[in-house]
């Protein structure tokens, strides 16, 4: 009886270690997801601002200043303010990056800042093609 208890347990442990996996980041399948992105964003070296700015690099690029992109008045306001792109709060703002940058904007003290909408309409609910897409943008992140 106590070794059917024991294998129990280690399939459960088993189990819960590939449930753990499936959650796991993978730029691989980020990469896939980013051709969604790519109506309005570039990514790479040689990646030229289009519809949105420039990707890469911007994770730990403060928020409104990739070079040479016309950023809307609410993200900009968002950088000023202190936002500075982190996988976390990239992960906020897929979902739904007007109401994340304003929430951002009342949570630091400026809520007449909050205001307008951002360039960026599209959103990305799915939680595990957020994690995925941001392991894709951590590969063209600043060393």
């Amino acid at each position: 009886m106590a070794k059917k208890i024991l294998t129990l347990m280690a399939l459960a442990a088993a189990g819960s270690l590939m449930a753990g996996g499936a959650s796991a980041q993978d730029a691989t399948k980020g990469e896939a997801v980013f051709k969604q992105c790519m109506t309005c964003h570039r990514i790479g070296p040689d990646a030229k601002n289009l519809v949105g700015p420039v990707l890469t690099g911007v994770i730990g690029r403060q928020s409104g200043t990739a070079p040479g992109f016309a950023y809307s008045p609410l993200n900009k306001a968002a950088g000023e303010a202190g936002l500075v792109w982190t996988n976390e709060l990239v992960m906020q703002y897929l979902p739904d990056p007007n109401a994340f940058l304003k929430k951002f904007l009342t949570d630091k003290g400026k809520p007449e800042l909050a205001v307008g909408t951002t360039k960026m309409t599209f959103k990305l609910a799915d939680e595990q093609q957020r994690k995925d897409v941001i392991a894709y943008l951590d590969t063209f992140a600043k060393k």
